[in-house]
C-alpha cells in the first residue's frame, strides 16, 4: 500500500482546514509509520480508535504510546488492541519519549482541552473524540491554542460519513427543496442507551458537559453541515423527570443491589466479558463503576431536552432529545420553499420492525466489518407534486457505516477532494459543542443565548440556500 507517514499529516491538515493540500507539503519519507499515540482508554479508545486501527491500518501506522490513570485498563488495551507499545500515566512523559505525529484524545469530556492543548503546544496534530470539549472557557481556550500552534485539530464527527446522512446533504445541496427555511430534528434514545449514560461519568454535568453537548454535539454537526450555516441563536428548556432522584429506589450498583429483581433497568455486567475486562475487574485503581445506578442522587443532568435554533442564514430549528424511549431512532424534516425532505432511521411503526433495542445498539458499534446492508427511504414531496420515495443503501454496523468512511478519509485517501465536505475541524467540533453550551445556559438563565457570546468565533452561512 503506498501511503505514507507524510500523507498521514496531510490528511490531518486537509482534515482540520477542509482544503486538499498538495501531495509534497511534507518533506518527509515515504517508507515511515505515522506515529500515535492515544490519551484515554476507555472502550472509544480502546476499540474505534484503538484496535480498530491496528486491525485496519497497521501497515501504515503504529501505536507508540498510551496514556491513562488506570494501569488495570492500559494492560487491558494492550492486549484487546494486540500492541506492544509503552504505557504512561504522565501525558507530557509520553509525547517527549514517544514523539508522535498525532494524539487522539479519548478521555472523560471534561479534560479534551486539557490534551489537546498540550498535544499542540508540543509539537503534535491532535484528534479530540466528539465532543470538543464541555464549557465556553475550554472551547476558548482550544482555539487560542490551535491558533498559536503550527499544528491541527481535528474532530472525530463519524455521522457525516453515513450513506444515508450523506443522501440528505446531497438533496439539500441539488436544491432539491428549493430554499431552505426550517428543520424538524428529533432524536429517541432508548431505554437501553438512553438509561446507560445515567450509569457512567456522563450522568455528571461537570464531567459530560449533559447530553446537551455529549451526545447532541453529533445532531447538532449534521445540523450545522446540512445547513451550510452556523448557528446564532439558541433557547431551550429541560429538565431531569426520570432518572436520578426521581427513582423508585436506588442500590450501590446493578451486582449488589437488593432491588434488581424488581428494576426495570437492571444491567448484569457480568455476562459481558468486554466490559468486566475493561472495567469491573479494574474499579480497584480508581473507583470508577460501570454499573452505577442510574436513580443515584449525584445525577444532575437533563433527560429530556428541547430546543429552537435560529441560524445565521435565516434557518429555525426545531431539536429535541428523549432518553426514555422505547425504541432508539431518529427522524428528521426539512421545509424549504419548494417543498419538503423527510428522513428517518429505525422508526418500528414505519418500518414495520421489531428488533431488540439492546441488539440494535451492538449493531450500531459493531466495527468488525461484517456489515448489514439495507434500503432506507428519503421522501421528497414537492410543491403540487405527489412525494417521492429514494431508496438509500446503507450499513448497520459502524454508526450507519459512517467508521469506516471516516477512517479510510484519514488513513486511506487524504488527496481525495470530497465533494460533500465532511471533514470537520476546529471550527465545526466549536460550533456543535456551542449550541449544546448554549441551551444548558438558556434552561438556567431563562433566557436566548447568542453563540457569539460565547466565545470569539462569529457564526457565518457558509452557502446561501
Amino acid at each position: 500500500m503506498e501511503l505514507s507517514r507524510r500523507k498521514f499529516l496531510t490528511a490531518v491538515s486537509m482534515l482540520a482546514a477542509g482544503a486538499v493540500l498538495p501531495g509534497n507539503a511534507f518533506g518527509l519519507g515515504e517508507s515511515k509509520k505515522l506515529k500515535v499515540a492515544l490519551i484515554g482508554v476507555g472502550i472509544r479508545g480502546v476499540d474505534f480508535w484503538g484496535k480498530r486501527l491496528v486491525d485496519k491500518y497497521s501497515d501504515i501506522l503504529e501505536f507508540v504510546g498510551l496514556c491513562d490513570n488506570n494501569p488495570g485498563r492500559l494492560e487491558h488495551a494492550l492486549k484487546f488492541m494486540n500492541v506492544s507499545c509503552p504505557t504512561f500515566s504522565d501525558f507530557e512523559k509520553m509525547v517527549n519519549q514517544t514523539k508522535p505525529d498525532l494524539v487522539i484524545v479519548t478521555t472523560r469530556d471534561c479534560n479534551h482541552h486539557e490534551f489537546i492543548i498540550k498535544g499542540l503546544e508540543m509539537g503534535c496534530d491532535v484528534l479530540s473524540e466528539k465532543p470538543l470539549t464541555t464549557d465556553e472557557t475550554k472551547c476558548q481556550a482550544i482555539i487560542d491554542a490551535e491558533k498559536k500552534s503550527n499544528k491541527n485539530l481535528i474532530v472525530g464527527f463519524n455521522y457525516r460519513w453515513s450513506p444515508y446522512n450523506t443522501k440528505v446533504k446531497e438533496l439539500l445541496r441539488d436544491n432539491a427543496i428549493g430554499k431552505l427555511t426550517s428543520v424538524d430534528f428529533h432524536w429517541y434514545l432508548n431505554t437501553y442507551h438512553g438509561a446507560s449514560y445515567f450509569r457512567r461519568w456522563h450522568g455528571i454535568k461537570d464531567q459530560g458537559g449533559s447530553l446537551w453537548v455529549h451526545k447532541a454535539t453529533h445532531h447538532f454537526d449534521l445540523l450545522n453541515w446540512w445547513i451550510d450555516s452556523d448557528p446564532e441563536e439558541v433557547f431551550a428548556y429541560g429538565d431531569l423527570e426520570l432518572y436520578g432522584k426521581n427513582g423508585p429506589f436506588r442500590g450501590k450498583n446493578c451486582r449488589v443491589c437488593e432491588h434488581k429483581n424488581k428494576c426495570d433497568f437492571y444491567w448484569d455486567i457480568t455476562r459481558e466479558k468486554f466490559m468486566m475486562d475493561l472495567y469491573a475487574n479494574n474499579e480497584k485503581y480508581d473507583g470508577y463503576i460501570r454499573d452505577n445506578c442510574l436513580f443515584r442522587n449525584e445525577i444532575d443532568i437533563y433527560d429530556k431536552m428541547s430546543a429552537q435554533v435560529k441560524y445565521k442564514n435565516n434557518v429555525v430549528v426545531n431539536y429535541s432529545l428523549t432518553t426514555y424511549s422505547p425504541f432508539e431512532g431518529w427522524r428528521v424534516c426539512f421545509n424549504g420553499t419548494d417543498g419538503r425532505i423527510e428522513a428517518w432511521i429505525d422508526i418500528p411503526y414505519q418500518e414495520k420492525m421489531s428488533v431488540d433495542q439492546a441488539e440494535m445498539h451492538a449493531r450500531e458499534m459493531d466495527q468488525s466489518g461484517a456489515d448489514i446492508v439495507s434500503a432506507e427511504p428519503v421522501v421528497v414531496h414537492n410543491l403540487w407534486e405527489d412525494f417521492k420515495i429514494i431508496k438509500v443503501k446503507m450499513e448497520r454496523g459502524g454508526h450507519g457505516g459512517g467508521d469506516k468512511r471516516l477512517h479510510d478519509k484519514v488513513f486511506l485517501h487524504p488527496d481525495k477532494k470530497d465533494e460533500f465536505d465532511r471533514a470537520a475541524g476546529l471550527r465545526d467540533g466549536a460550533m456543535s459543542v456551542l449550541i449544546g453550551i448554549g441551551a444548558r445556559k438558556s434552561i438556567e438563565t431563562g433566557k436566548p443565548v447568542r453563540i457569539e457570546k460565547l466565545t470569539s468565533l462569529k457564526p457565518e452561512v457558509k452557502r446561501l440556500v
